[in-house]
């Protein structure tokens, strides 16, 4: 038998008992020896009632687990609430697994072994290109990534086999289609070290609305032009080639939601106070402005009205100041540019290789002005085109609104298996909606505490290869690769112990530590309560006919 020992817990019962004892003494001093004893026993039975009295149990033995074949018994696992700690061998389970385990300490010593993880975006939209990473673990000899096509043909090669622990391959998709590549790691000798799907679904992109307006034509604006229609943008182009010419590119859809207006410094120079003040409004708005620098020439105007303090090009440090991309691209400054280290309200946007600004910006409103300050990036449309569009790719990256998507799709788990629960989440939907998979019962769409923008359902995937949801308000259906039980044996090994540290991170916190082994069950305080009445009808009734007698 356990009684706390604070006192404000053991105060009532000691005072019950104690009113018991007197009691008890003053009957026995009248030598009333049964109203003694029922009084006594009621002082008892009442301290008892308050309390809190606890049964002794046996302390909790730890549970051995073995994870060797990746998963938890059914019977370990109904064992796991009542151990006192777990001791597990092998790599442990999925973070799906651990979600539904009460924590308890681990006790884990992982061995040495082969580990990867791969990173890569499973959706992306067209022009986007692809980037896979694959990270091995513990040092590793030299070794190459490739990433094959379904055919297996050579898609990309991280070129000679290095020594470093992280390898990157890029890949331009030229179509929109769902596609299960292949990444293949190799050592220094040829050999296939591991090999295993890369699941991808290519998109066609939602196009930009975009609104150009010129009045410095260039062979620079009409290759930005040829790239954003290329990109499939949605253009309201207007150049003015001299006094009475403009040429004029009608929008072929309306611009309900333009992402981008492009303008040259010369036309921003020639509108009239009145115009500049309207422009500026609507990149207030929340439509950027971005501004072709390379045609300026009035400072005024731009210091006056912008807020921009612009400085010649010096012709001496013309060849020092050429902004370099990477290893093709090589862009001249305008011949006016902001400061390397702007004033407020602008800031350095973007800087090239060699840490030289090329691109600044400002906020007003709800959007923002950007000086765009390179120029002759027209001489790489027909030697370096690909690398061109993946520079305007990048730039139009930190300049333009994202395209307005209502709905969208959200697969979290970084490899769904069989027989391993995984869960899909809807943005955009109301919750109660029903998910549809073939060949799965219908599923409805709940809120959850760590989604806040999506509603999710959880599902248990059957089979492996690709699966495909539907839900009504979606604008389209969603799909996600299932692997199979054997794919990337290495990385499941490496996702299984990143899980397995998280939970042992969580249960080694007091708050979800276990009770102690010696908290006990505690006694039912109803018994004595029904004994300490008795005994005080009891000692009531002996009063009555006592008093009676007496008479």
């Amino acid at each position: 038998m356990m009684i706390a020992t604070d006192l404000a817990t053991v105060a009532p019962p000691l005072a019950a008992a104690a009113a018991g004892l007197v009691s008890t003494a003053l009957y026995g001093r009248k030598q009333k020896w049964m109203n003694a004893g029922l009084a006594g026993v009621a002082g008892l039975t009442l301290a008892m009632t308050l309390a809190d009295v606890r049964s002794p149990v046996a302390a909790a033995a730890p549970l051995a687990v073995s994870t060797e074949a990746g998963r938890i018994s059914d019977a370990e696992r109904l064992a796991i609430p009542s151990a006192s700690a777990i001791m597990l061998s092998g790599d442990g389970v999925r973070e799906a697994e651990w979600r539904d385990l009460p924590a308890r300490p681990l006790q884990w010593k992982p061995g040495p072994a082969d580990m990867l993880w791969l990173d890569f975006p499973r959706s992306i939209s067209l022009g986007r290109i692809f980037t896979l990473s694959v990270r091995r673990a513990p040092a590793q000899a030299a070794w190459r990534l490739q990433l094959l096509a379904e055919n297996k043909q050579v898609l990309a090669d991280s070129g000679v086999p290095v020594a470093a622990p992280q390898l990157t391959v890029q890949w331009l998709p030229p179509v929109a289609e769902t596609m299960v590549l292949q990444a293949r790691l190799l050592d220094a000798a040829g050999k296939t070290i591991a090999q295993g799907p890369i699941p991808l679904q290519v998109r066609d992109a939602v196009p930009l609305q975009v609104q150009g307006r010129f009045d410095a034509p260039s062979f620079d604006v009409r290759v930005l032009n040829q790239l954003l229609a290329d990109g499939n943008a949605i253009l309201d182009w207007n150049v003015t080639l001299g006094k009475a010419i403009t040429r004029s590119e009608t929008a072929r859809a309306p611009l309900t939601a333009p992402n981008v207006m492009f303008v040259d410094a010369a036309y921003v120079e020639h509108l009239s106070p009145s115009a500049r003040g309207s422009l500026l409004a609507q990149a207030g708005q929340g439509v950027p402005l971005v501004v072709l620098g390379g045609s300026a020439a009035d400072l005024g105007v731009w210091q006056r009205e912008f807020g921009l303090p612009l400085h010649p090009q010096s012709p001496t440090t013309e060849k020092e100041d050429v902004r370099q991309f990477g290893t093709a691209l090589a862009m001249p400054p305008a011949g006016l540019n902001p400061a390397e280290h702007a004033a407020e309200p602008w800031s350095v946007l973007a800087r090239d290789g060699k840490k030289q600004p090329w691109m600044w910006s400002r906020t007003i409103g709800k959007g923002r002005v950007v000086w765009l300050g390179v120029t002759d990036w027209h001489k790489y449309a027909i030697s370096e085109p690909q690398s061109l569009a993946l520079w305007w790719q990048s730039a139009m990256d930190r300049i333009a609104l994202e395209s307005v998507q209502k709905t969208g799709w959200q697969m979290s788990d970084p490899m769904p298996t069989p027989g391993l629960r995984s869960e899909v989440c809807a943005q955009g939907v109301k919750a109660g909606t029903v998910l549809a998979a073939e060949g799965y019962p219908a599923m409805a769409l709940q809120p959850r505490a760590d989604k806040a923008d999506g509603m999710c359902a959880a599902f248990w995937p059957q089979k492996a290869g690709w699966l495909r949801f539907s839900a009504d308000g979606m604008d389209a259906a969603g799909v996600e690769y299932i692997y199979a039980a054997n794919d990337w044996p290495a990385w499941q090994r490496a996702l299984r112990r990143d899980a397995t540290a998280q939970y042992a991170a969580r249960s080694a916190s007091p708050a979800t530590l276990p009770l102690p082994a010696g908290a006990g069950r505690a006694w039912p305080a109803a018994p004595f309560a029904v004994a300490f009445a008795l005994c005080m009808l009891g000692l009531w009734w002996r009063e009555q006919r006592e008093a009676a007698a007496a008479q």
